[in-house]
């Protein structure tokens, strides 16, 4: 027998530990493996996972290795510069590597023993195109609905069966239980058409001459006329369309009876494509042609430009420029955006552009989608996909050939990953990301992070200012109402000051539409007894109950308990409970009381909850059919209306008062950012901001739109106060269900820091909620120079954590580090 080299190769698991680990090669699979191939391996006593090889080697480790079970792919799903990002997230967000391989890899890509399936609904299985042990899996799943591996194990009597499942998933027989609960709902849409009877010419001509004596049934030709005229040669059209053009709703229903037409319920897109005939992008204005020469000679020396432009400048015809000239390379771009589903009107825009080219992958995607877009990427098929439209997950796409990564709105949180781990920024992991394919990176924004201004204004970032609105529309008047004032003088009208009142009745007397900021969701933050102060707490965390008139519940918004209102108080029996403050489910329900008959429609977490509501509730606002649109944040992100006029921002102080070093930058970019909905087009718009301080001085700048001034101030406040750009910040929460055993840990933690980082450690302390889901928390901040060795920071806090965990007693504590927190 021939000499057989015996391999062992590095695999990474999707499971939180720090280190791949080595498994032994059979030799009947050698000539099978590849890094970036996953393979299955057996993990603890009895379970199987799904993991990546990394490393494949001779190196012999000095304990008994087990072998890997069987190869998934024939090819890598994963490329090289894909494990380098991971390596660099895991090093720099101090996370766990198996973190984030789980973050990346799409949930089909990870089968585990655990992992459950199920039948696919949209599928007709063929058995001969089976084998008898997907026939026996496919046999079992139709008696039970939903199996594990480990139980389909059982079932075909062998160990590795994730190949088979692989198989039956291609197949499209089976499956994730994951995927179902997250299923990608298909838009769909109800079409009218003339039945098969009524769609020969001599039967439809009888039918209308028989109508046309018949007075009663004038209504019924009306309808039928319309349907020849919108459908054309198909003689089919949206019963949407037809209502909306003046067809009665009476006479569809008795067409439809009476076997004239038939309904049908059919898949559409979501976004229309114009594949046959893409549109050109527009003219640029003078100063929008201008930014776009400044970026493109700053990329001779900078790889990182950020254009700072107020809203409404056309910031986007300036992406779709430096687009064009990435694909005519052959060149990949990547489009960060910090909530997908907040971009219907952006996905609508680039897809006019630029057709297929676009892909759009989000995590409300279903695993097919997502995977389909994965392979096209892995394969650098430029004919589909080019350019990748998505949230942060988007970074995790194996690119092959990226020219270019543009972060739109680049100062938004949403870009920020809190849970779980790793706890990364989209915006700076896309740096990093083009930066190993040394591609270009372009950060676009009317109000930036001020870390990333500072990085433009100091030489590290080129910088190009966009000051003008496209076609020369003025930016909208700022106003403010005095709530102080008009407490005073009894001029309120619920939360409404006169003012807003006036100016919304204006709006709605010229059919103007109007956007309400509230960045409070639900009807009232708080009941409380007027007797005793006493207010109902959630049982789980240490925060108020908000009251949800919807569905008449008390809710936490941190871990969703609710409980029915009471209408006695359980400490002093008083019946004198009121309500206080107000959110936006109270705001909708007091307009329809004030302006009867006017339609108002809520934007919050609760309204967009349902697959799509989003898009439905903006699709209503764009068409007319909304008058007020009331939201939290939102609302202030990437929407473009043509006729807002009016723009109120409800309580500026809940804004401006929160405890947080970032509260004035963000309540600046907030309130310019809903600000910027108004006027976009035809006229200049309006903004109120209700405040009891109208001469805060951020309010002042809001108003002045006067980014720089407020840049100016927070640098002074940062450098006094050791905060960014000048330090990096650390955070570390300690979370325990014993407050004691908690206090006794943190400041054990805390004090092994001091020793070695001194003043720089802050804390231990509870945070402003100091319990959630009944952990009981303690932060604990680390400041570090800009100029110090990051990596070495973290290393040496590495070290503390695993010496502090070497202690028994401290290993029933959890912890969550956090570097560069928001």
């Amino acid at each position: 027998m021939p000499n057989r080299k015996t391999y062992f190769v590095d695999v990474i698991l999707p499971v939180p530990i720090h280190k791949a680990f080595t498994y032994r090669v059979p030799f009947e699979l050698n000539e099978f493996i590849k890094e970036g191939v996953r393979v299955v391996v057996p993990f603890g006593r009895s379970k199987l996972q799904t993991g990546i090889i990394t490393k494949i080697h001779e190196n012999v480790p000095d304990y008994q290795v087990k072998y890997v079970e069987s190869v998934l792919d024939e090819q890598p799903i994963i490329t090289g510069k894909q494990f380098k990002l991971w390596s660099w997230m895991a090093e720099y967000y101090m996370a766990a590597l198996g973190d984030v391989m789980n973050a990346a890899l799409p949930s089909n890509f990870k089968l585990g023993s655990e992992t459950k399936v199920v039948l696919h609904p949209d599928t007709e299985v063929n058995p001969d195109f089976l084998t008898d042990r997907e026939y026996q899996i496919y046999e079992a799943l139709q008696i039970q609905k939903e199996l594990d591996l480990k139980e389909i194990s059982e079932i075909v009597g062998i160990k590795t069966i994730q190949p088979i499942i692989k198989d039956l998933m291609e197949k499209r027989v089976i499956m994730t239980l994951e995927d179902v609960q997250e299923k990608y709902t298909p838009k769909t849409q109800i079409f009218i058409e003339l039945t098969s009877e009524y769609q020969q010419e001599d039967k439809l001509k009888a039918l209308m001459d028989a109508y046309s004596t018949d007075k009663k049934k004038s209504k019924q030709l009306d309808v039928i006329l319309l349907l020849i005229q919108i459908g054309g040669p198909s003689q089919s059209a949206l019963r949407s369309e037809l209502t909306d053009k003046g067809a009665s709703v009476s006479a569809l229903n008795t067409l439809e009876k009476n076997g004239v037409l038939v309904a049908q319920r059919r898949e559409v897109s979501r976004i229309e494509l114009e594949d046959a005939k893409i549109s050109q992008s527009k003219t640029l204005s003078e100063s929008q042609a201008t930014a776009l020469k400044e970026i493109k000679d700053l990329y001779t020396e900078k790889d990182i430009v950020l254009l700072h432009g107020v809203t409404g400048s056309g910031k986007t015809e300036i992406y779709v420029e430096l687009i064009k000239e990435q694909l005519a390379q052959g060149k990949q771009v990547l489009f960060l955006l910090p909530e997908i589903a907040l971009t219907t009107q952006l996905i609508q825009r680039l897809r006019k552009y630029f057709g297929a080219k676009v892909g759009v992958y989000h995590s409300r995607f279903n695993q097919n989608e997502r995977i389909e877009i994965w392979n096209a990427l892995l394969q650098n098929d430029t004919s589909q996909f080019q350019i990748i439209l998505g949230a942060r997950s988007s970074v995790f796409l194996p690119f092959r050939n990226l020219g270019l990564v543009i972060v739109d709105e680049e100062h938004e949180s949403s870009f920020k990953q809190y849970d779980p781990s790793p706890r990364y920024n989209g915006r700076d992991v896309g740096i990093v990301l083009a930066s190993m394919f040394k591609a270009k990176v372009l950060l676009g924004s009317a109000t930036p992070a001020v870390e990333t201004y500072y990085n433009a204004t100091t030489g590290k970032y080129g910088l190009v200012s966009l000051k003008e609105r496209f076609g020369n529309l003025m930016l909208p008047e700022i106003l403010t109402a005095n709530i102080k004032q008009e407490k005073k003088s009894k001029t309120m009208q619920s939360d409404f000051s006169s003012f807003l009142m006036d100016a919304m009745k204006e709006a709605l007397d010229n059919r103007e539409q109007i956007i309400l900021f509230q960045n409070r969701r639900g009807y009232n933050p708080v009941w409380a007894c007027e007797v005793c102060g006493w207010n109902p707490l959630c049982k789980n965390c240490d925060v108020s109950l908000t009251y949800h008139m919807h569905n008449n519940i008390l809710k936490c918004h941190y871990c969703s308990y609710y409980e029915p209102p009471i209408g006695t108080c359980p400490k002093c029996n008083s019946n004198r409970l009121k309500m206080i403050g107000f959110g936006t489910e109270k705001i909708e329900d007091e307009l329809t009381i004030l302006f009867p008959g006017v339609r108002v429609e809520r934007l919050d977490f609760d309204t967009t909850r349902k697959k799509n509501s989003y898009e439905r509730i903006l699709e209503d606002f764009d068409k007319g059919a909304i008058d007020i649109l009331v939201g939290t944040q939102m609302v202030t992100k990437g929407l473009d209306f043509d006729n807002v006029s009016l723009v109120g921002i409800l309580d500026a102080e809940l804004l401006l008062k929160r405890p947080d070093f970032r509260a004035n930058e963000r309540s600046y970019q907030l309130m310019s950012q809903v600000a910027g909905r108004a006027g976009r087009k035809n006229k200049r718009g309006k903004v109120i901001i209700q405040t009891y301080d109208p001469d805060n001085w951020v309010i002042r700048h809001v108003i002045e739109h006067d980014y720089e001034g407020l840049y100016k101030h927070e640098l002074i406040e940062r450098k006094n106060y050791f905060y960014p750009p000048y330090y990096k910040l650390i955070n570390i929460t300690l979370k325990h269900r014993n407050p004691i055993e908690l206090d006794v840990m943190s400041f054990e933690l805390a004090e092994m820091m001091q020793q070695k980082f001194g003043t720089r450690v802050l804390g231990p302390e509870f945070p402003i909620v100091k319990r959630i889901q009944n952990y009981y928390l303690k932060s604990i901040r680390l400041k570090i120079e800009r100029e110090a060795s990051q990596s070495k920071v973290k290393e040496v806090l590495q070290q503390l954590i695993d010496d502090f965990y070497t202690k028994p007693r401290n290993k029933s504590i959890r912890l969550v580090i956090d570097v560069d927190p928001l």
